[in-house]
């Protein structure tokens, strides 16, 4: 009986040595699942790091180019009120000067119109400096959101 029960001791032996190897197999491929997925996530968390830091700089730029331009139709602006303040102030001596009424309707009707085609210039470089400065503020926005669209493109998407 004593062979028999060590043959079945044995056995028991070598299950329970099977089990734990089994186990410790088992373990082992789920640490290793758990550092790789780990790793993916910490991975994507950087690419996702790095993408953000490039649209905030993207905005900045941006921001950046906006208000150079808005400080550039600013002098603009004043040195056109300048220009209109100082022909009006001539066009006021100009005015005081006139010996007869229809001297004084020619110079006001010249005056008139070269004030009124002074601000359509004006109107039209201020819109197109609007145009270019609103242009060259996309471009940075527009390579960041190029950029986003190609690297989300790539990850697959999470279940």
């Amino acid at each position: 009986m004593s062979d028999k029960f060590a043959t079945a001791a044995k056995s028991i032996e070598d299950a329970v040595t099977t089990a734990k190897q089994n186990m410790e197999g088992l373990v082992k491929a789920q640490q290793e699942q758990v550092e790789k997925a780990s790793a993916q996530i910490l991975k994507s968390y950087d690419e996702l790091s790095v993408l953000t830091k490039g649209n905030v700089d993207a905005v900045v730029k941006s921001g950046t180019i906006v208000a150079k331009g808005a400080e550039e139709a600013g002098k603009q602006v004043a040195a056109f009120t300048q220009s209109s303040m100082e022909k009006g102030v001539s066009n006021a001596k100009a005015l005081l000067a006139v010996k007869t009424i229809q001297e004084l309707f020619e110079l006001q009707n010249a005056f008139a119109k070269a004030s009124l085609d002074a601000l359509v210039s004006e109107s039209t470089k201020l819109q197109e400096l609007t145009v270019k400065v609103a242009n060259e503020a996309l471009v940075p926005l527009s390579a960041r959101m190029n950029v986003a669209v190609e690297t989300l493109s790539k990850k697959p998407l999470a279940a």
